[in-house]
């Protein structure tokens, strides 16, 4: 039996996810930021409130949850996105989409490696539109921008785990999210990236 620690679980891909791997007999340790209703209760699933990817005392809740047990697999799935046309660009917002979406995978992966066992697992949830060769459509400014550096960050944390701790990180990049701050699209499987990982 595993030991999962997913963010972003109050809702979407993070709760899907947490009540999958749940349900399938491992242990999950869901991160909510405020209301863990859709994970609260469910087999295997330890739901946590008050994880603010955004500071180290927001992440402080989610390392005393896990306590001295190892850790086995990391999915960074909080997530943000602020829509700002250029012309009415917030950045004050732009600076809240980075610190979710980019600092915040980097935060609890610095805190929970020293958890991490050999042949542990780190996810990255981040999205096509964080790409540099597969934006044809635009916008989005603060949420594309937060998500390529993202995958920036996954890539140069793959290198230097692999190396130091024998842990392979992966990138999970959904194949079709259509989200909001509110809610997920009741299209998106979250099987694929349970299964994958």
């Amino acid at each position: 039996m595993a030991l999962w620690v997913i963010t972003g679980a109050d809702r979407g891909i993070g709760a899907a996810m947490s009540v999958q791997v749940g349900a399938r007999g491992d242990t999950v340790v869901a991160a909510c930021l405020d209301d863990a209703s859709a994970v609260r209760g469910k087999t295997g699933v330890e739901a946590v409130t008050g994880v603010d990817v955004t500071s180290t005392v927001g992440v402080q809740a989610l390392l005393r949850q896990v306590g001295d047990r190892t850790v086995d697999v990391i999915v960074n799935n909080a997530g943000l996105v602020i829509e700002r046309k250029l012309g009415d660009f917030d950045y004050d917002a732009f600076q809240r989409e980075f610190a979710v979406n980019t600092l915040g995978p980097l935060r609890v992966i610095e805190a929970l490696l020293p958890k991490m066992g050999a042949g542990g697992k780190i996810g990255i949830v981040t999205s096509r539109v964080g790409s540099l060769q597969e934006n044809g459509s635009g916008g989005l400014y603060g949420y594309r921008i937060s998500k390529a550096a993202a995958n920036m960050a996954g890539s140069v944390q793959q290198i230097k785990t692999a190396r130091q701790m024998d842990l392979p990180a992966k990138l999970a990049i959904p194949l079709r999210v259509i989200a909001s701050t509110v809610a997920i699209s009741a299209q998106l499987d979250a099987h694929v990236p349970v299964r994958a990982m």
